[in-house]
């Protein structure tokens, strides 16, 4: 049995996806998958299904909707008696804990990316880093449970795994560009600050990609779009950092060009001094 919540909430064996329809069920799993192997109290459960709206039935309607996970678990090819299904979704000390074994869940895979990132950033190895981090992305199957209704507790959890889809994407970028890959990276990046318009790593980084490309008028662009967004959407400026780029743009300074692995260039630190 395999879950998913990187993306559509995803449960399917053997070609099968017993998945539950009804949406506060689909709701509860998500948020015992984002707690897999931990207990989830029974207040909790409620918040999350009716935040401060509960009705006075909301105990025994969790419990409803804790035997239709059950009776899911149950109906795959390889069929489950309902001790079986019990023994996966525990009822424990008021509440619930899901039994998920290792690797059958989606962020299992993302944490033994990560770790492999964090070895290869420790042994300055962009190659491996970038592999790592790449592995990771491939991981998101869209936004994060975008078919599941999100309370409190599960919109906690998605907007950390959504942060953190950002964070891995930039630091891949970053790795990659360390090791001269920028013409292979404006296409993708082109597409980001168009879909991020006021994110301005990814700017940095694209503008990075443009000048070590031979396209500095391009990249002074991207630089003046980003200027005019911030300030007639959000009132602000380029941040500091921003501006020290365009800065070393317009000087030429041989800090941007590509550098040896064991020197870290003023662009790339610019943009990691969050």
């Amino acid at each position: 049995m395999k879950f998913g919540v990187l993306g559509p909430l995803l449960l399917t064996e053997g070609g099968a996806s017993p998945l539950p329809s009804a949406p506060k069920t689909r709701q509860l799993l998500a948020l015992l998958l984002l707690n897999a192997g931990s207990p989830v109290s029974l207040d909790v459960c409620v918040q999350e299904l009716w935040d401060e709206a509960a009705p006075r039935s909301a105990v025994q309607s969790v419990h409803t909707r804790v035997f239709q996970i059950r009776q899911a678990l149950s109906h795959g090819p390889f069929g489950r008696t309902p001790e079986e299904s019990k023994r996966i979704l525990e009822t424990c000390h008021q509440g619930y804990k899901l039994r998920v074994e290792d690797g059958a869940l989606d962020t299992h895979f993302l944490d033994r990316y990560l770790a492999e990132f964090r070895q290869a950033q420790a042994r300055k190895d962009d190659l491996l880093a970038s592999s790592a981090l790449r592995s990771a992305l491939g991981l998101w199957r869209g936004q994060t449970l975008s078919d599941v209704r999100h309370g409190p507790h599960v919109h906690a959890y998605v907007t950390g795994l959504e942060d953190l889809r950002m964070t891995v994407l930039e630091q891949c970028i970053d790795a990659e560009l360390r090791l001269g890959l920028h013409h292979q990276l404006l296409s993708e990046l082109g597409a980001l600050v168009s879909r991020y318009p006021v994110q301005e790593n990814l700017h940095a980084q694209y503008m990075i990609a443009l000048y070590r490309s031979g396209r500095t008028a391009q990249s002074l662009e991207a630089y003046h779009r980003l200027h005019k967004t911030l300030t007639e959407e959000l009132g602000i400026a380029p941040s500091q950092r921003i501006r020290k780029l365009q800065t070393a743009m317009l000087t030429e300074s041989t800090e941007l060009d590509v550098a040896p692995p064991d020197r870290m260039s003023l662009s790339l630190g610019l943009m990691a001094s969050r």
